[in-house]
């Protein structure tokens, strides 16, 4: 398998990849701002950070979770440290990125739901405000506090004003993307795409700013974070950084240089049940679930067999594409080690990587009216009049504009069941590990109940600082998370016991999990994000570490353990101040829906 022949004691062979031809006339860095003053300091021996971030990236995408994809710099950092195959978010992008910079919960930092998707039953309520809001202090804040240097390129999502984007919220350095998506060649920057209120917002240390055209959207974030590291070394800054590396590949719309496609040209012709069993094998034969694990049943998607010669085409392009994008990040993330080593710094870093949700499973053929300034009702213009081209040839260049499905969506989070949106482990689980200073590896693969509100408590941890009780004169929520270092070191399995609940909920798709048990409830679809999907209307009841494909109700078997978890779940909501489904939406018998 691509990837995993590389061992785990191969850290330096990740600084050998082949560096990726950009085009970006860069912007030189502006010279690193004062600190902020602070009652602490880290560490005098304080580790750097490099937190890297994947859009909707499949669980088992990488070759070290089990994938056909190139990514051998991921996989010798993933088989260096320690995997993760517990490690969860919530079920979609802006939620996930408030939980990890604030330590707590989406509902009480302010992605309650998404800002795209706010509606009757949530627009301003406390929780819901569509942006990180100022009950929390981002761990860039408070790094930065702490005498960190704070970098940042690419996808931000937690807010649009110039008092909410990264500049304002302790990034010294940013190039960012402040909304959820954007055309990943810079094609959506123009005046057609201003009309429909569809052009992205780009901000260069809080000045509005532009992709340049033609240039690869992974390519030019790696640029800018080497741009600043280089920058800091030459000025000789010597202060631990916390680099933030969020990519918006492999987010939709599908596109990646014509090169790197090239490389994947009839590897999906077979169709996704036969990746989906492929994948799973592997995953097996790594140690990474069960050797019994059983697949959930694919949902949503017609079976392989049943499409047109033409409708395969299609599709399996579709996939060549999604995995070049896969291909891209990995190789800019090899740029990225590569810069860390040559300066010395790499040895001193602790890196974390982890997607933001399951991979994505909506049918995406053209821009949704959700992601418009302004009414997200309002009618958009025909596709055509965008300049987009669906066309089998075309796809995957930068006037495409498709998504690829819930087939390859459910094949790339198996066994889970379901994709990004859902509280399923196939929405909320993903692929995750981390590497470097500190972290015992040896290829090891931590199995426990992990969470994105984890990460922040982490950072502090090894830096040397607590969680302050107040920020900027105002309080701020404690953290719910907890620090990984034990699970790091190998001193323990995980960080909960038992006994401690998790909850999550978006689009009023609810779960909790204690243990190795997690309930889940899926209403009736009430919101325009999936446009149809898949509803249960009752609590169910898994054991996910003997059925991570949650196969298996059961809620008639174990009553009183499923009495437990719901009333467990209704403690969260109230305290986390969660919006109930709304009166007469669902009955408890509502059957499953379909498209």
């Amino acid at each position: 398998m691509i990837g995993l022949r590389l061992m785990a004691s191969a850290i330096p062979a990740l600084v050998a990849a082949t560096p990726v031809p950009v085009a970006a006339q860069q912007t030189a860095p502006v010279a690193p701002a004062p600190q902020q003053p602070s009652q602490q300091q880290a560490a005098k021996d304080a580790p750097n950070f490099l937190v890297i971030v994947a859009d909707d990236l499949g669980w088992s995408d990488l070759g070290a979770f089990g994938g056909e994809i190139a990514t051998p710099n991921l996989d010798a950092l993933a088989l260096s440290g320690v995997r993760f195959t517990g490690f969860h978010t919530a079920p979609t992008c802006s939620p996930t990125r408030s939980m990890l910079m604030s330590g707590v919960d989406n509902h009480e930092a302010g992605l309650g739901t998404m800002a795209e998707l706010l509606g009757p039953e949530t627009r301003g309520r406390p929780g819901y405000e569509g942006y990180l809001n100022d009950r929390v202090a981002s761990i860039a804040e408070l790094l930065h506090a702490g005498g960190y240097t704070t970098l940042m390129a690419g996808k931000w999502h937690l807010g649009l004003t110039p008092e909410r984007e990264p500049a304002a919220r302790g990034f010294e350095h940013s190039f960012a993307l402040l909304q959820g998506l954007s055309n990943h060649f810079g094609e959506d920057q123009n005046d057609a795409w201003t009309r429909a209120g569809l052009a992205p917002s780009y901000r260069d240390d809080g000045k509005p700013a532009a992709l340049p055209k033609g240039t690869y959207s992974a390519d030019y974030f790696a640029d800018r974070l080497i741009g600043y590291l280089d920058a800091a070394a030459r000025s000789g800054d010597r202060r631990p950084f916390f680099a933030y590396l969020p990519f918006t590949t492999p987010h939709w719309p599908l596109q990646a240089p014509a090169e790197t496609i090239a490389k994947y040209k009839g590897r999906y012709d077979a169709g996704y049940e036969a990746l989906r069993s492929q994948r799973l094998a592997r995953q097996k034969a790594l140690g990474l679930v069960p050797a019994d694990a059983v697949p959930h049943a694919l949902e949503l998607a017609r079976p392989w067999a049943s499409l047109t010669a033409e409708e395969r085409a299609i599709e399996a392009r579709k996939m060549e594409v999604y995995a070049a994008m896969v291909d891209r990040m990995d190789q800019n993330v090899g740029r990225v080690l590569a810069a860390l080593k040559a300066q010395g710094r790499l040895d001193n870093t602790i890196i974390l990587f982890f997607a933001d949700n399951g991979p994505e499973g909506n049918d995406i053929h053209a821009p949704s009216p959700r992601f418009k300034v302004g009414s997200p009702d309002a009618a958009l213009p025909p596709a055509e009049a965008l300049g987009i081209d669906n066309s089998l040839g075309n796809i995957g260049k930068g006037s495409s504009y498709v998504g690829y499905g819930p087939g390859w969506a459910q094949a790339n989070s198996v066994p889970s069941w379901l994709v990004k949106s859902y509280t399923t482990e196939g929405g909320i689980r993903v692929s995750a590990f981390a590497a470097g200073r500190g972290v015992k590896g040896g290829g090891r693969i931590a199995n426990a109940n992990l969470d994105v509100r984890d990460v922040a408590p982490t950072l502090l941890d090894y830096a040397g600082l607590r969680q302050p009780s107040a920020f900027a004169g105002r309080p701020i929520l404690p953290y719910e998370g907890h620090s990984l270092r034990p699970v790091l070191a190998a001193d323990a399995a995980g960080v909960r016991g038992a006994d401690e609940a998790l909850g999550y909920e978006l689009f009023f798709r609810r779960a909790l999990r204690k243990g190795d048990w997690k309930v889940v409830y899926l209403p009736a679809p009430t919101n325009r994000y999936t446009r149809g999907g898949v509803s249960t209307g009752r609590w169910q009841l898994f054991n996910i570490a003997a059925d991570p494909g949650e196969t298996k109700d059961l809620s008639a078997a174990e009553p009183a353990r499923l009495a437990d978890l719901v009333a467990a779940y209704d403690r969260y909501a109230k305290a986390k101040g969660v919006v109930p489904l709304p009166a007469g939406a669902e009955t408890a018998t509502a059957p499953a829906a379909r498209p």
